[in-house]
C-alpha cells in the first residue's frame, strides 16, 4: 500500500490490520515512535495523522491509506521545542518524549497552561511529573511547525483515541 509518510510517498507491504505503530517501527525502520501500554492509554506512540495526534497502537495500517502520517523523525520546524524538552527537564527516560513533542507541536503558538494541559491529556509521563514538560512548551512558544507538513483534513482527536 502506498502511504504518505513524513512528507514522502512510499510503498509499504504490510498486512492491513497490523498496527500502525508496528508498521512504522518494523517495516519502515522508524523507531522514534515508542510503545508504552499498547492499549491507547499512555500516548507514547503518538503520531500525527492528517495533522492530528493519534495513538498509533490503535490505528490499523489500512486506515492510513490516503492520509498523511508524521512521526517524530519527520517533524519539521520543532527544533526549539525539542531542545526545550532537554533544557527544561521535560525529557528523562525518553519513552514519552516523542509523543509529547508531537502532541505539543500542534498546540496554538502561544498556548495557555490550560490549553497545554488539555492538549497533552492523552500523554502520560512516569518520570518527570509534568512541570518540566509544561515549561519546555511555554519556553518554546515561538517555535514553528511547518504547517505544510501537517496541513490536510482535520480529524477529531476523540474519534481516534
Amino acid at each position: 500500500m502506498k502511504i504518505h509518510l513524513n512528507g514522502k510517498r512510499i510503498e509499504v507491504a504490510a498486512p492491513p490490520m497490523k498496527r500502525l505503530l508496528d508498521v512504522l517501527r518494523e517495516d519502515c525502520g522508524l523507531t522514534g515512535t515508542k510503545e508504552g501500554c499498547g492499549e491507547g492509554e499512555c500516548g507514547a506512540c503518538t503520531v500525527l495523522l492528517d495533522g492530528e495526534p493519534v495513538n498509533s497502537c490503535l490505528v490499523p495500517f489500512a486506515q492510513v491509506r490516503r492520509a498523511r502520517v508524521v512521526t517524530i523523525e519527520g517533524l519539521t520546524g520543532s527544533r526549539r521545542l525539542q531542545e526545550a524538552f532537554v533544557t527544561e527537564g521535560g525529557a528523562q527516560c525518553g519513552i514519552c518524549t516523542p509523543g509529547m513533542v508531537l502532541a505539543a507541536a500542534v498546540l496554538p503558538k502561544k498556548a495557555s497552561l490550560k490549553e497545554i494541559r488539555v492538549g497533552l491529556a492523552g500523554n502520560l509521563c512516569r518520570c518527570t511529573g509534568y512541570e518540566g514538560i509544561y515549561r519546555a512548551i511555554k519556553k518554546s512558544a515561538r517555535f514553528y511547525v511547518r504547517r505544510s507538513t501537517l496541513k490536510t483534513k482535520r480529524l477529531s482527536r476523540r474519534k481516534t483515541r
